[in-house]
């Protein structure tokens, strides 16, 4: 079908960040300008397009003939970049759009950041950009850099090398700290974008830009704040499919908290909120700058691990015991080493070395001993990574132990790093590694934390892969149902002018998506609870009955394993009296009388919900009971959640390792609590409305798990519910488009979004296809797929884009494809079709294309256009049989343009 995003064309910020021509606004001779540092900086980068000076007040700068404006350029530039005081700016972005320019940054501060005035000014720039669709990076920030084509549009002191390292801060003194730390080093990057004020582009659009760049192997974010979730979890998730993401977030502590209702909402910090959505983004967290600059060093070296098996080779016994205890600490795998390395070494090594992992050498180790210890390792197929520790002796120099090692790493797929522990005497070494591109460490811990990132990518990797619809396994009729009763529930709380549900209530929820619970029985008089008592059987359960009580236990409100009617009848009293004395204020409606759940090997553990002002609905797990703040035992997740999800959230708590037997008690019934929490996450896919519920205690036990209490508080302005799931930062899986189709003679065939899980039959798809096919959907000789475009193709944000398979029932592979991908715009949406050979011409491309159709229609978007050969003249047909209009493309030679308003259908 078209090129754009499917055939791999240039990114749409590909001007913008690899620009063929630059215009610096603003460029003077002036010492200490910032329209100076900006010039030379580009000059001195040997920028490889044409670069102009712009200035009415200059002839000429530093030898450069300058222009009064953009306008008198001898071509429109690809870029500008504006250093001048920010009242100049708005004039500037529209003399700049009335000449053609489509990109800019801008470097001058003065607007969000300094109040009102600036916020007006910063309205008045975005107006005058999407009057003429330009893109922006900035305000005040430091500027970008692209090494590879010279572009340095910074004021920053330091520059940078070429390399494979992206880099996208918010924050421009970080930015030009890593700089000014990578210029001692040989790490080079591909891009460094300081976001500044984020205007216009932010994090979403610069990552899917950074995901299709090809000089891009890992990226780098520092993050102090994220304002669009739901595009930025997406853009995250987008780039780990393909490329290592590492996060610097600060502001981990906030200076204050608002008043929460549930224990979940105590507990359920924004940053450990933002700690969930990074793991189920499938990108890993530092936490210091330390940290961040250890980061940049593994990212930066060429080769990856196949996994998080690690040898050490070592010449000082203590420092390779610290490197193998933080290995442990950071849930690395200390490999086995093969029988065939440990012989190896017994011939080389002294006797006495330590014939195990860590392989220490002995302190007098010579130059050889170094390079036949690392070799060994590196050449024994259950080490997928070593560290090498060099710590300073008389025998060998650092230098030379260095030169032996290198030559090792140049020979294998795997990644060596080193820590040669010392100060001044080891430089010259370290200086060595970084010529050679081998990352370096001060320290045993920094080297084997380094590389624990790589090795919590990967295994953030299988959250990342998790397709889940939103309703688990419900039936789309019984999640109806559930919707409908809950929504009863609700306008009947908002009537009473309550926020928070009565245990009655909100029991009465939690048992409308199926969750085990008991709602009890209301008491209004001592005779009505001991009545409800001997009506259910001993022992029982009595919690006071009020809408202005949410912790029942705080105010002496609870009384449990209550086993006769004298007992029931002084625990009313008791509670009246002491709930009297507490709360004189509440409104007592009585008492809910429940039968007392006890089981034997129980344990009580929390499940909760909290809605999270910038990533929506959250989920928590943990250890539960009245304890449950004082213990703190609690992991956050992000819904939706499948067995697998649910499983790791369980995982990240302490309390879960005496979930399973220990000594001589059982373990619980892990599929019923796991069904617990997809239940939960049901609710928080399909209930915008809820604004925290907390589910305890549940109690877990061998047989089973059921849930004791209910807490639930509403938002009034939520909508009832979304079925966009614009509530939510993770778009669920649309299960509700699957269906079985039949093409004109009558073959069955399964219709679905993509999953990522038809990675191998995305692969064979293409790869069966005939050369005309791929021709016609890629325009360009196309023989197999890359690891990288499967993972885009397979793994979709189903919220922004789609792509429909239609599964051969009989044997399981791809028949066709159909998908889109929105337009800068957000608005508009580009399309792609392919059809297996043996498929075509029997209606399939029609049902896959009415198909996507319906999905960009329901999704909001105005109009789905593509791009065809003209000599593909069936896909030429299907566009008219289906309403398109086909117009002569202005932007890419030999095609044709078809465009459907999707108003018109």
């Amino acid at each position: 079908m078209q090129p754009g995003k499917f055939a791999m064309a240039d990114h749409y910020l590909s001007r913008l960040l690899e620009p063929r021509s630059v215009a610096i606004i603003g460029a003077t001779e002036r010492v200490g300008a910032l329209g100076r540092y900006v010039f030379e900086n580009m000059r001195q980068a040997s920028f490889q397009g044409n670069l102009y000076p712009v200035n009415p007040q200059h002839g000429s700068v530093l030898g450069e003939k300058c222009y009064s404006s953009v306008a008198a350029l001898p071509e429109v530039p690809d870029l500008i970049v504006i250093a001048t005081p920010a009242n100049t700016v708005t004039d500037l972005i529209h003399d700049a759009g009335v000449a053609g320019v489509r990109n800019a940054v801008v470097l001058s501060g003065g607007f969000a950041e300094i109040g009102e005035e600036g916020r007006l000014r910063a309205k008045h720039v975005k107006a005058e950009l999407a009057r003429y669709n330009m893109r922006m990076i900035g305000p005040n920030g430091v500027g970008i850099m692209r090494p590879a084509v010279g572009l340095n549009a910074t004021f920053a002191s330091a520059s940078a090398r070429a390399g494979s390292l992206a880099l996208i801060s918010q924050s421009g003194a970080v930015c030009t700290a890593i700089l000014d730390w990578a210029a001692t080093t040989e790490i080079g990057f591909s891009s460094v974008i300081s976001l500044g004020g984020a205007l216009d582009l932010d994090f979403g659009e610069l990552l899917d830009y950074l995901v299709h760049d090809r000089e891009t192997r890992s990226i780098l974010l520092y993050i102090e704040g994220v304002r669009d979730a739901r595009g930025f979890t997406s853009a995250l998730r987008a780039a780990a499919r393909v490329k290592p993401v590492i996060v610097f977030k600060s502001g981990r502590h906030a200076a204050g908290t608002q008043a929460v209702t549930s224990h979940t909402g105590a507990l359920a910090g924004s940053d450990a909120v933002f700690d969930a959505v990074l793991a189920r983004a499938g990108v890993v967290r530092v936490r210091s700058s330390l940290q961040l600059f250890a980061a940049a060093r593994i990212l930066a070296a060429s080769k990856r691990p196949a996994g998080n098996r690690l040898a050490i080779v070592t010449n000082g016994g203590g420092p390779g015991v610290v490197a193998a205890d933080c290995a442990i600490d950071s849930q690395i795998e200390l490999a086995t080493l093969a029988s065939a390395t440990v012989d190896k070494l017994n011939a080389a090594l002294p006797v006495h070395w330590s014939h195990a992992n860590p392989i220490d050498i002995i302190g007098d180790a010579t130059p050889q001993r170094f390079a036949v210890a690392t070799d060994a390792a590196m050449s024994d197929a259950g080490v997928d990574a070593v560290l090498t520790l060099f710590c300073p002796q008389t025998v060998t120099r650092p230098e030379d132990a260095a030169a032996a090692v290198i030559p090792i790493a140049a020979s294998h797929d795997k990644p060596l790093f080193t820590a040669w522990l010392g100060g001044v005497s080891v430089l010259p070494a370290k200086a060595m590694f970084d010529a050679a591109g081998i990352a370096n460490f001060l320290t045993p811990e920094s080297a084997v934390e380094a590389f624990s990132y790589l090795a919590r990518f990967r295994r953030h990797q299988s959250m990342l892969l998790q397709s889940v619809p939103a309703h688990g396994n419900m039936s789309f009729h019984e999640a109806s149902q559930a919707i409908a009763k809950a929504r009863h529930i609700r306008e009947t709380a908002l009537k009473e002018k309550r926020l928070t549900l009565s245990e009655v209530e909100a029991k009465a929820l939690a048992a409308a998506f199926d969750l085990p619970i008991n709602i009890g029985q209301i008491a209004a008089t001592r005779d009505a609870a001991v009545s409800a008592a001997k009506a259910m059987g001993f022992p029982v359960a009595m919690k006071i009955h009020s809408p202005d009580i949410t912790h029942k236990s705080d105010v002496g409100g609870v009384r449990l394993n209550l086993v006769n009617v004298r007992q029931v009848g002084n625990a009313w009293d008791d509670i009246m009296e002491q709930v009297a004395e507490t709360r004189p204020t509440a409104r007592i409606l009585g008492v809910n009388v429940q039968p007392m759940l006890k089981f034997p090997h129980q344990r009580e553990l929390l499940v909760g919900l909290k809605r999270d002002p910038v990533f929506g609905p959250v989920l928590a797990f943990g250890a539960g009971g009245v304890a449950v703040e004082a213990v703190h035992d609690i992991a956050l997740a992000l819904p939706p959640l499948n067995p697998a999800l649910a499983d790791n959230l369980i995982c990240e708590t302490r309390i879960h390792r005496v979930l399973n037997n220990y000594r001589d008690i059982p373990g619980i019934d892990f599929p019923a609590l796991i069904d617990i929490l997809q239940r939960v996450s049901m609710m928080a896919c399909l209930l915008p409305w809820i604004e925290e519920m907390d589910l305890n205690p549940v109690l877990a036990h061998p047989r089973g798990a059921a849930v004791v209490d209910a807490r639930v508080v509403i938002n009034a302005t939520a909508p009832i519910t979304d079925l966009r799931y614009s509530h939510m930062a993770i778009f669920p899986y649309p299960v509700e488009l699957e269906r079985e189709v039949r093409t004109r003679d009558g073959a069955p065939l399964l219709l679905r979004p993509i999953r990522p899980d038809d990675v191998e039959r995305e692969h064979a798809f293409v790869a069966h296809m005939s050369d005309t096919s791929r021709y016609y959907r890629f325009q360009h000789p196309v023989s197999a797929l890359s690891q990288e475009t499967v993972a885009r193709f397979t793994q979709l944000d189903y919220g922004r884009e789609m792509a429909l398979v239609a599964i051969d029932i009989t044997t399981d592979q791809i028949a066709g494809v159909s998908r889109y991908f929105p337009n800068p715009d957000r608005t508009t949406v580009e399309f792609a079709i392919a059809i297996a050979d043996a498929w075509q011409a029997r209606g399939l491309g029609f049902i896959l294309m009415k198909s996507l159709i319906d999905c960009a229609r329901d999704a909001g978007y105005r109009t789905i256009e593509g791009l065809v050969l003209p000599a593909n003249l069936g896909m030429l047909k299907l566009a008219e049989q289906l309403g398109f209009a086909i117009e002569k493309s202005s932007d890419v030679p030999h095609t044709v343009r078809v465009v459907l308003n999707l108003g018109n259908i």
